[in-house]
């Protein structure tokens, strides 16, 4: 490789003029006066990658650092993957992102694995999958190499909240404590802190929580944030500051999250690139010390929570999940059935003659005050002229006695004996019809049992 113009390059980048590093890099690259060393074609694959990323050009920059992992005697396997992992998150591609992430974190020669597990959490929190990204942040977190593992701690809180542990998400919180951070991310750790006791019933504790988070008057709970905070406050004005939980964590806000779970790279002012550790142009903490915070005394229950029992808690909401689909279905299946099984019926009683409104309905109504019911109870198909001919004849007896009836589906016959004025009876034979679902009557005649008798 030669040397003299890949000093350019990484001065050039230094100077923060990435076209002119990606220049000469590729010039290195493609220079056939000096031939490429072993791995030497990876580590300027990894650099251009390097300078296509600090140009927005994440597609190329994916297909350079490919290029660098193609190279099997470049030994950066966890840096490239790294970047390759944010350059697919940059592009809101994070299953792949995850996937690089993973190659990463299993190079033992990568010495900053805490970076890819973070990346990891929050590329898995964009895919929904909070078991799996709180086993990501929590390996961020207990990495010795890690010198700021307050944000996993932060993150790793939401995650428990996602996951319906609001306990354990105040273990989580109270532990970043423990460590010095700027105001702004303190705040919005003690506003979490406020909603993880509200949660947990502990209300109290949630108020001064909020009003720690509200102390500098510098910051702003978020909507739902608020709400909890006043649920709090009411809840100690009243004496009822310790109560069981109130409020399912479950889509909790995820506003309170420090860093943007995103995937997008984050770059610091002053680009800490260094040669044999590239990967630090794409993520990086000033370290925030080791400062106790006083008035609390985190416990280590969710450090001491192994990775089976966080994806056993996974596999326990996927079960919920599953059976909340299920009694879903359960529910369509029945309520499919029960309208099968009404419609069955009511086949079967239009077979059998039955409607709305029913032959005997109808025949009442006729009896009942004949002139009034001509316009209602008689078929479409009988004239005006048959309708008066049969109301001549029709006596009105509001309490006229079916005596029979025969049924069908599309024809019935109710056989009427009415009474006159003067104490008499009078028998008819109303002839019905179907009118789509309910009766009609299409003939009335005068009925002399003894003339029909066989």
């Amino acid at each position: 490789m030669n040397n003299e113009i890949f000093q350019q390059a990484r001065a050039a980048y230094a100077s923060r003029n990435y076209e002119a590093a990606l220049g000469a890099y590729t010039q290195c690259l493609q220079d056939v006066s000096h031939p490429l060393a072993p791995g030497e074609m990876g580590l300027l694959y990894h650099q251009i990658g390097n300078c296509l990323v600090k140009l927005d050009d994440y597609n190329e920059a994916i297909h350079a650092y490919t290029q660098a992992t193609a190279d099997s005697t470049y030994d950066a396997v966890g840096a490239v993957n790294y970047n390759l992992g944010m350059a697919y998150a940059a592009l809101h591609d994070y299953e792949d992102a995850v996937r690089h992430f993973e190659i990463s974190v299993s190079d033992a020669k990568y010495d900053t694995p805490h970076k890819a597990y973070s990346a990891m959490g929050s590329a898995l929190l964009k895919l929904g999958k909070s078991a799996e990204a709180g086993v990501a942040f929590r390996q961020a977190a207990l990495d010795e190499g890690n010198p700021d593992p307050t944000k996993a701690l932060l993150n790793l809180g939401i995650c428990f909240m996602a996951l319906d542990r609001p306990a354990d998400a105040v273990t989580s919180y109270e532990s970043a404590l423990q460590f010095d951070m700027p105001a702004a991310t303190k705040n919005k750790l003690f506003a979490n802190l406020g909603q993880a006791y509200v949660a947990c019933g502990q209300m109290q504790k949630a108020v001064t929580a909020f009003e720690s988070a509200l102390a500098d008057k510098t910051y702003f709970l978020s909507d739902s944030a608020n709400v909890d905070y006043q649920r709090a406050v009411g809840s100690v004005a009243s004496g009822t500051s310790e109560m069981t939980a109130i409020m399912s964590p479950i889509g909790a806000d995820m506003s309170g999250l420090d860093v943007p779970a995103d995937g997008t790279p984050a770059y610091p002012a002053d680009d800490p690139y260094a040669y044999g550790n590239p990967q630090d142009a794409y993520y990086y903490n000033e370290p925030y010390g080791a400062e106790a915070m006083p008035g609390y005394a985190p416990d280590d229950r969710f450090f001491n929570a192994s990775d089976e029992e966080l994806e056993q808690w996974s596999k326990g909401l996927a079960k919920q999940d599953r059976k909340r689909r299920n009694v879903g279905l359960k529910i369509l299946v029945v309520f499919i059935a029960l309208i099968l099984i009404a419609l069955a019926a009511g086949v079967f009683l239009f077979t059998q003659g039955y409607g709305y409104p029913s032959q005997e309905t109808v025949v009442a109504e006729l009896f009942a005050d004949p002139e009034a019911a001509s316009s209602s109870v008689f078929a479409k198909d009988v004239s005006e002229d048959k309708v008066q001919s049969m109301l001549a004849q029709v006596t009105a007896d509001p309490s006229a006695t079916i005596d029979g009836m025969n049924k069908s589906m599309s024809e019935s016959t109710a056989y009427v004996t009415a009474k006159t004025a003067d104490g008499g009876e009078v028998q008819y034979e109303v002839s019905l019809v179907r009118d789509v679902i309910g009766w009609k009557v299409s003939s009335v005649e005068l009925y002399f049992a003894s003339q029909n008798q066989s």
